[in-house]
C-alpha cells in the first residue's frame, strides 16, 4: 500500500482527506457510519466567542450540480466546544482542526487564545466572515483586513494557523500573499462563492438571507484554478477544497498544489464520502506505482 501520509504546517495528518468545516459538525452525526479515525483530520464546525442561532430559514437552496447555503455560522460558542465537545473528539485518532470564525479582530484573537491551552491540533480561520467593525464587509476581501486578523490571531496562540481564504475577491493571490507574510503557517482554500435563487412563483430569493454561498461540484473548476494560482505564489501549504466528490477530484485537486484536501457538500449526499475517497486515492497510487501520496502535490505540468 502506498504511503497515504502528509505533514501540513509541522502537522502530520494519517491521509490528506479532511471534512470541511460546517458539513460535519463535529464528528458525532458520522460515527454510526465509520470510526472518525479513517480519517485524515476534521475540521469542526466554525465557532465564534459566544453561542449564536444562525440564520432564519430558509437557508438552504438546491441548485445545479450544487447547492446554496446562508446557515449563518450556527454553533454554541467556543466554551462549549472546549467542553462538549473536544474532549470526545481528542479520543478519536484523528487530527482535530477548531475552525475560527469571529466577528470583530478582537473576537478571533480571544477565541484563538482560548484555543491554545487545548490539545487542538490545529486553528483555521475563516476569514470569510463579516468584520462588524468594518461594516460588514469579510475580512478576507482586503489584504490588509487579512493580514490584520491572521496578525493578530498569530499572536493570540502558539498553535499550528491554518487561513481560510474566500475566493469573493478580485485576487485570490494576494490575499494568500497577505496572510503568509503575516504569520499564516498554510492557507485552504477556497470557501464559498456568493450566490443567488429567485423562487419564480412567489418572486422572493429562496434563501432568506437573499445570498448565499455556492457549493458543490458546480465550483469545483474555479477552485482547481485558485489552488493552482496559489500554490505557485506561496511558499507555505496549501489545503484544497470546493466540490471536491471524486477521488479523481482528489487527485486532480493535489496535482494543482494542494497538500490535502477538504470535502464538503459532498458529504450532504454522501456521507461515506470522505472514506471512499481515501480508498479511492489509495488504489490509484498503487496502480501507478507512486510510493507516496505527496507526490501528487504541485505534479501538474502547464502548457
Amino acid at each position: 500500500m502506498a504511503d497515504l501520509s502528509v505533514n501540513i504546517a509541522g502537522v502530520p495528518f494519517k491521509n490528506p482527506v479532511i471534512p470541511a468545516s460546517g458539513t460535519f459538525g463535529n464528528g458525532r452525526e458520522y460515527e454510526q457510519f465509520y470510526p472518525l479515525s479513517k480519517l485524515g483530520g476534521i475540521s469542526v464546525k466554525g465557532m465564534t466567542l459566544h453561542g449564536q442561532p444562525g440564520n432564519p430559514a430558509p437557508r438552504v437552496a438546491e441548485t445545479p450540480a450544487g447547492m446554496l447555503n446562508s446557515v449563518g455560522l450556527q454553533n454554541p460558542g467556543v466554551d462549549h466546544f472546549i467542553e462538549h465537545e473536544l474532549p470526545n473528539l481528542m479520543t478519536k485518532d484523528t487530527v482535530v482542526i477548531a475552525n475560527v470564525a469571529g466577528h470583530t479582530v478582537e473576537d478571533c484573537s480571544e477565541i484563538a487564545r482560548r484555543l491554545d491551552s487545548t490539545p487542538v491540533h490545529m486553528l483555521e480561520l475563516n476569514i470569510s466572515c463579516p468584520n462588524v467593525k468594518q461594516g460588514g464587509a469579510a475580512f478576507g476581501t482586503s489584504c490588509q483586513n487579512a493580514a490584520q486578523v491572521t496578525a493578530a490571531v498569530r499572536q493570540a496562540t502558539n498553535k499550528p494557523l491554518m487561513v481560510k481564504l474566500s475566493p469573493n475577491v478580485t485576487s485570490i493571490v494576494e490575499i494568500a500573499q497577505a496572510v503568509e507574510s503575516a504569520g499564516a503557517d498554510a492557507v485552504s482554500l477556497i470557501n464559498t462563492l456568493l450566490g443567488m435563487r429567485i423562487d419564480l412563483k412567489t418572486r422572493r430569493p429562496i434563501l432568506k438571507n437573499n445570498v448565499g454561498g455556492l457549493s458543490g461540484p458546480a465550483v469545483f473548476p474555479v477552485a482547481v484554478r485558485m489552488v493552482w494560482q496559489v500554490a505557485n505564489a506561496v511558499r507555505i501549504p496549501v489545503v484544497g477544497m470546493g466540490g471536491i466528490s471524486t477521488w479523481q477530484d482528489a487527485v486532480e485537486m493535489m496535482l494543482a498544489g494542494a497538500a490535502a484536501v477538504q470535502i464538503g457538500a459532498a458529504i450532504f449526499a454522501d456521507p461515506y464520502a470522505p472514506v471512499k475517497i481515501i480508498d479511492g486515492l489509495n488504489q490509484y497510487l498503487d496502480e501507478n506505482g507512486i510510493a507516496r501520496v505527496s507526490e501528487l502535490t504541485g505534479a501538474v505540468r502547464p502548457w
